[in-house]
């Protein structure tokens, strides 16, 4: 009975590490970071056809940087709330 206890504790361990690994969170937050960084990279230092075209406003700036803020949201939420592996399904 113990190597049986032993083999369901492993396969538990890693449905749990491959529910965080698989955590939408990461996917999201790590594509927001990257953009964010090309778009505020970009808007650092805009043409001026850029600048009279969004009216004056540093648009790729502003927008770089809540892409960035978004990404870390996601990021940070993933640090503090980690997913949790599902519960087994009651058997009937």
């Amino acid at each position: 009975m113990s190597d049986l206890h032993k083999e369901v504790s492993d396969l538990e361990q890693k449905s749990a590490t491959a529910a965080r690994l698989f955590d939408i969170r990461r996917i999201i937050g790590g594509l927001f970071v990257v953009y964010g960084i090309i778009v505020t990279i970009a808007g650092i230092s805009p043409s001026d056809a850029d600048l009279k075209k969004a009216q004056g406003v540093h648009i790729n700036l502003w927008t770089g940087l809540a892409m960035l803020a978004l990404g870390l949201f996601f990021l940070v939420w993933m640090k503090l709330r980690p997913a949790q592996a599902p519960e087994h399904a009651p058997e009937s």
